[in-house]
């Protein structure tokens, strides 16, 4: 695949990519050993979903304080140091007599710092590649996501297996402290994108300018919303079947390589706009045949198909880039990474309620059945956008008067007034 091959030829972008795909594999090792370790030491299906999701809510404090910095530091250095704390935190829990309470405090202190990191490693990515190769870029490193995910999940339950989950989490630290080499070593040092002092007044501005046009605050609630519900229904996976637990997760992390394979190469331009909702629904839909409590094979199967419709994320991410300004990506992307992971943790939140009150199965059901209304009202509105203002066909569309602008204030990147 010659478009492929072209990315790697461009300076940074190859160091980027393995920090990426680093930081991925120690997340999905990690993660699923302290799933696991909480699930054990525990036994509540609750406990468990936050463990592996719950870093997600600190996101949402994240997206209304830290932001502004996205496009303000040093990328290089943001990363390097980002990863390194991973590291060491990811090491603190894995210390054998820390308490349960101990371990959320740290999984949120994580979860502030990724809110941060999202933003300065996307932003980055649309500084190093032109716009117009941006989705692309995003397939590729969403590609390598999905297969440090596949073959995360398979690792981390030999590691359980042979190791213990404690020594799954060791493995995650010593990934994540790659992850930081790797950017120190293989980035180059640029200067932040944006000039001024980061503040929480700041960050308000900007969001709210940001969700100020009716077609940006669609494309985020389309980002954020329906994928997060069916995350929810994926952070029941231990408990609906803590044995092959890991194997559902890599099915599901294989369906989205197959989906982002698909649009990122595949997918003519002509047809990304028809195809963002259709291909949303493809998320939800498999898994209510879990009402059914299907065999091993068949819930593979449906986590699988299921997985596919992430790959509509790209098209929504490209949607968004053609409505906001170069000089704010970082925030704009990092608004939509720390949104989607904030939702995420408050699915696996009402997800883990959810089995507590009836079961792991009749939760994942409920929240498919959500996430399918969701995206059928989106599409809904967006059809009646359309109808009622005349193609969306670039940044003039919905209120947006060039890229990033809108009628709420001045264009996206301008200082404020």
């Amino acid at each position: 695949m010659p478009r492929y091959r072209a990315l790697f030829r461009t300076p940074e972008f190859t160091p980027l990519f393995l920090t990426g795909a680093a930081h991925s594999a120690a997340q999905t090792i990690a993660g699923l050993g302290l799933a696991t370790l909480v699930f054990r030491e525990t036994g509540s299906p609750l406990l468990s979903a936050l463990a592996l999701f719950g870093p997600s809510l600190a996101q949402l404090v994240g997206a209304t304080t830290l932001l502004s910095a996205a496009d303000r530091l040093p990328p290089r250095a943001t990363i390097a140091g980002l990863a390194l704390f991973f590291a060491l935190g990811t090491a603190v829990l894995a210390i054998p007599t820390l308490p349960t309470w101990a371990v959320f405090a740290v999984l949120l202190a994580e979860g502030l710092a990724a809110s941060l990191g999202g933003g300065v490693r996307y932003g980055l990515l649309n500084e190093i590649l032109p716009r117009e190769k941006y989705l692309i870029g995003r397939s590729v490193t969403n590609m390598a996501v999905g297969v440090c995910q596949i073959g995360g999940f398979v690792t981390g339950g030999v590691l359980i297996a042979l190791l213990a989950p404690r020594g799954a989490v060791l493995v995650g630290a010593g990934l994540y402290l790659t992850a930081a080499l790797l950017a120190r070593l293989g980035l180059t040092a640029r200067p932040p994108r944006a000039t001024g002092r980061a503040s929480v007044a700041e960050t308000w501005r900007t969001n709210r300018r940001l969700l100020s046009a009716p077609a940006r605050r669609r494309c985020y609630l389309a980002l954020w919303v329906p994928n997060g519900l069916i995350v929810g229904c994926e952070s029941l996976f231990v408990p609906y079947d803590p044995e092959r637990a890991g194997l559902l997760f890599a099915s599901g992390a294989l369906g989205m390589l197959v989906g982002d394979v698909a649009v990122g190469r595949f997918v003519p331009a002509r047809l990304r706009g028809r195809l963002r909702f259709p291909l949303q629904a493809l998320l939800a839909a498999p898994f209510l045949l879990f009402v059914l409590d299907p065999a091993p094979p068949l819930a593979f199967l449906v986590v699988t198909v299921s997985a596919v419709g992430y790959g509509a994320s790209l098209l929504h991410q490209e949607r968004l880039m053609t409505l906001v300004q170069e000089e704010s990506s970082g925030h704009a992307l990092g608004l939509h990474s720390s949104g989607m992971l904030a939702l995420q943790g408050v699915s696996a939140t009402l997800a883990g309620t959810l089995a507590q009150l009836t079961s792991p199965r009749t939760g994942m059901v409920l929240l498919a059945l959500a996430s399918l209304t969701v995206t059928f009202l989106l599409a809904r509105a967006d059809r009646g956008a359309v109808a009622g203002k005349g193609p969306e066909t670039g940044p003039e569309a919905d209120g947006a008067a060039g890229p990033g602008a809108d009628r709420a204030g001045p264009p996206l990147g301008a200082p404020a007034q």
